[in-house]
């Protein structure tokens, strides 16, 4: 075990970096090998509801494997949220979303390699962002043809609001706070829930590094400049959206959560109510019965 020690990263940051690397990188490693089996397959080996499900079990495993070491935000979104909210160190923002879009870049890549044929044979060799048989979409996300960019930017701006408004309270002590342990599955579970609600218009990326990282990969792997020129340049709600709405949701939260919760004075008050309501009702109840008896004997 000493010797092992050798191997321990002395800075924190830096492990903290590693951990929100390979968190990122199992979340998109689980996603986007979905999609590449329902896509390439057409379907017969897997369904859209596939994809949803591999990507919730991502961030469940992501946040089992890493939650003790930065709390698993896999996500630019949620760490600003949490900086916004005085969670995490501003310093922290920059160094973690860098290593989530690595996480997210290199994922796509092995998803590539393991998929490759599959992939090629789906295409006809040809890689592109169109047409029936593009496989652009197996990692970035992309809008449905008829959206707007006003109303995709509004959907990826209420899909992360809504994360963010439903995990902040997980853990509220004031509360009903979920047991530690479950909070991963707990999470995985409301992202599966918005994946299945929210995910038709353009792919509830609700993530900056899942949607940037994979477009990034794709750009140097073969797809080209078309996954940033499509769609009149729609990329860059992904990346923009997401962060207004993690901060939205949590000042959504604070304001009708948070801030009205009892003071722990007010709640410790309330529970010493409850409890002598209780003895009361004891009381009265053992008082009652006690007459029953009497008036039986009488």
């Amino acid at each position: 075990m000493m010797k092992l020690q050798i191997l321990r990263v002395r800075n924190a940051l830096v492990r903290e970096c590693m951990a929100e690397f390979l968190g990122t990188f199992i979340l998109l490693l689980f996603g986007c090998a979905a999609a590449a089996q329902v896509k390439t397959s057409r379907e017969a080996k897997g369904q859209f509801l596939s994809v949803n499900m591999s990507f919730s079990v991502g961030v469940m495993t992501a946040m089992y494997l890493t939650k003790g070491i930065t709390g698993a935000h896999l996500n630019p979104a949620v760490t600003l949220s949490f900086c916004v909210l005085g969670k995490v160190p501003w310093g922290r923002l920059v160094p973690y979303s860098l290593s989530q879009l690595l996480g997210a870049y290199l994922a796509s890549g092995l998803v590539y390699l393991i998929y490759y044929d599959a992939i090629m044979d789906f295409s006809g060799g040809v890689l592109t962002v169109y047409g029936p048989n593009e496989t652009a979409s197996i990692f970035a996300t992309y809008p449905s043809e008829f959206l707007s960019l006003g109303r995709s930017f509004l959907d990826q701006i209420v899909g992360t609001a809504m994360l963010m408004l439903c995990i902040l309270g997980l853990d509220e002590k004031r509360n009903t706070p979920a047991p530690s342990g479950l909070i991963p599955p707990i999470v995985a579970v409301i992202v599966l829930g918005i994946s299945m609600s929210m995910s038709a218009n353009c792919g509830a990326a609700i993530n900056p590094a899942r949607d940037l990282g994979p477009r990034l990969f794709t750009l140097t792997a073969g797809w080209g400049t078309e996954v940033f020129t499509c769609y009149n340049y729609w990329f860059w709600v992904p990346i923009v959206a997401p962060p207004i709405g993690g901060v939205l949701g949590s000042l959504m939260y604070l304001t009708f959560i948070h801030w009205q919760l009892p003071d722990p004075d007010e709640s410790d008050n309330i529970s010493n109510i409850s409890i002598m309501n209780d003895k009361l009702k004891h009381s009265d109840a053992s008082w009652e019965k006690g007459q029953e008896l009497k008036t039986a004997k009488f």
